[in-house]
């Protein structure tokens, strides 16, 4: 689970056939056979065939521009610290992954990669991933079996310290905390493992970093002999390396073993990629792309406007930016948006004294008028968006319940009646009082306007209700705070591939994403019967039973299932891939 600065929320595989809808835009565009491919069309890539993902023929292009809401801050994604969407979404087409995932959030093997995946035990559970020979990374290295072993051993949460803590900090552990890792030789990886674990294609998707690269800088002789009873000393090494040394940009310390590969960086500002030359399958796509962030969202739509970028890349809808993009289709804008794998929530920090009485979360849930921050600031975009039931579900999910329409009613005088129940009493300004502390208190979030707004409504929503919201914008809460659990509310999006395991980590007791210090005994046992199913079909009863347990301590609410949006000009296809973004296959894209 991602958090998008908006971030690993998931549909079951078996279920996923979401096809996120079109609204307006400037009609069809020229595709590689010469036809015009509609917006739903473009979510196929063009190297799709039944056996998997292998890069097309593609006419190269000049350089272009792609705004974002955020800046790309880290190359290892996969630590707890530095994971979000806007390292993900340039990294897609730089660190390759088992699997891509297109627009239809259909998981396809990357042929160009890899030969092959197979289930080659059913008891115990044992996959082989098969490389490919003759991958290699940007420096010249080849990209093999040490480098899955990397990614396995970082994120298995298997070696402990003498305290008990972690030597390493990956953001989740899930599947690989129950796989044991071998390299059989330098094409073939062998995971064993302890329980069944029905989401495996969810493992090695743009994680897998460059072992050679940790090797050189610490001396480490060869990663494949890191055990968890290796010495503390070679231990400490590669946990400090692999959790600090890959923030940030340091090109010698970053190579690419997929179509496109980093080459500058302005902290805040962009990230520059060109393509690979070293990469194995088929070149195309522009030479190079410049990933620039706009925070302000009509700003990004100016910009695509006055052609100062080629594409709008946008995680955070925006119903003002959606209706000036909608605007430009004479000047041959495309415009795109619909309902994606992320979804906006409210996140209650249980060490805080208030927020920590169950009271206090009732009635809060019970003020927030969600249809109307839906009405207000999300309808624009996509006109049918409702307010979101499930923390685990998407309302198009097999097994989905809304667990929270009564609990969300948006019903002031209900609210204080829950607090007036439990012995508060409302003061002279208004906000209710208990034992000296007042029902007051802070939601963080970032500087995306949307989500100021959002904070502006529910201050006046749950005023009426006695409860006094302060507003705490902070445009480094997601890069710097989010994670040290510094907040007392917070609001911010989840992102997520096609699976639901990542669930795991941010809702068991102690999981490496569950920032709020939540602990429902109930939901733990479901979760750990959930991730260990022999079929993904076996563990829809386990999702549901944690999703209504966590419903039942008003924890987290979630507010409504994320639209994406996106505008594009002068080229072929784009398709902002929920996950992934506007980047998965821009190998492909072609000028008009």
């Amino acid at each position: 689970m991602r958090r998008t600065k908006a971030l690993p929320a998931i549909a079951l595989i078996s279920s996923v056939s979401l096809v996120l809808g079109a609204c307006g835009g400037g009609g069809g565009s020229n595709d590689a056979d010469g036809g015009d491919a509609t917006i739903a069309e473009m979510a196929t890539a063009r190297g799709e065939s039944a056996d998997g993902y292998t890069a097309p023929e593609t006419k190269q292009s000049g350089p272009i521009v792609v705004s974002s809401d955020k800046p790309f801050t880290s190359y290892n994604n996969a630590t707890e610290d530095a994971n979000q969407s806007y390292n993900t979404f340039a990294l897609v087409l730089v660190q390759p992954g088992a699997h891509i995932t297109n627009g239809n959030n259909k998981v396809i093997l990357n042929k160009d990669v890899m030969e092959s995946i197979e289930v080659t035990s059913k008891s115990p559970q044992v996959v082989t991933w098969k490389l490919k020979k003759g991958v290699s990374w940007s420096d010249g290295e080849a990209w093999d079996c040490d480098d899955f072993y990397l990614a396995w051993f970082t994120q298995s949460n298997s070696a402990k310290k003498a305290d008990g803590t972690k030597f390493f900090k990956p953001a989740s552990a899930t599947g690989y905390d129950l796989m044991t890792g071998e390299c059989k030789d330098d094409q073939t990886f062998v995971g064993t493992f302890k329980e069944p674990y029905p989401d495996y294609e969810s493992l090695y998707n743009n994680d897998v970093l460059p072992a050679h690269i940790l090797e050189k800088q610490t001396g480490i002789a060869d990663v494949t002999k890191l055990t968890a009873s290796s010495s503390a000393d070679e231990l400490t090494k590669a946990a400090d390396f692999w959790n600090e040394k890959w923030n940030g940009f340091t090109k010698d310390l970053m190579p690419s073993a997929g179509p496109y590969m980093l080459t500058g960086f302005e902290p805040n500002q962009s990230v520059t990629l060109e393509r690979n030359p070293k990469w194995v399958g088929k070149a195309g796509g522009p030479e190079k792309i410049t990933l620039k962030a706009i925070p302000d969202p009509i700003a990004q739509a100016q910009a695509l406007e006055n052609g100062e970028v080629a594409v709008n890349s946008m995680a955070q809808p925006d119903a003002n930016a959606a209706t000036k993009l909608k605007g430009l289709s004479a000047q041959g804008v495309t415009f795109g948006a619909g309902p994606g794998l992320s979804f906006e929530h409210l996140d209650i920090q249980m060490k805080h004294p208030v927020l920590s009485k169950a009271e206090i979360r009732k009635a809060f849930f019970m003020c927030v008028k969600r249809q109307d921050i839906i009405d207000k600031l999300i309808t624009e975009v996509q006109s049918d968006a409702k307010p979101l039931g499930s923390l685990i579900f998407f309302p198009k999910d097999e097994g989905y319940k809304d667990l929270y329409a009564d609990k969300a009613k948006g019903d002031a005088t209900e609210a204080k009646k829950i607090l007036s129940d439990a012995g508060w009493t409302q003061g002279a300004d208004g906000v209710f009082a208990k034992d000296g502390q007042r029902a007051s208190f802070k939601i963080s979030h970032t500087d995306i306007p949307r989500r100021k707004q959002t904070v502006e409504l529910i201050q006046g929503q749950c005023k009426e209700a006695g409860i006094e919201v302060k507003d705490d914008t902070d445009p480094n809460f997601l890069d710097e705070r989010v994670s040290a659990g510094d907040y007392e509310v917070a609001l911010f999006a989840w992102s997520s591939p096609p699976f639901k395991s990542g669930k795991k980590s941010i809702y068991e007791t102690g999981g490496g994403q569950n920032w709020s210090n939540w602990s429902v005994p109930k939901a733990d046992a479901a979760l750990k019967q959930a991730v260990s199913q022999t079929a993904i079909a076996d563990s829809l009863k386990y999702w549901q039973e944690a999703d209504d347990a966590l419903a039942g301590e008003y924890l987290s609410l979630p507010l409504f299932q994320m639209p994406n949006m996106w505008a594009f000009k002068g080229l072929d296809r784009v398709y902002f891939q929920s996950y992934y973004g506007a980047l998965w296959n821009a190998n492909e894209w072609q000028t008009k």
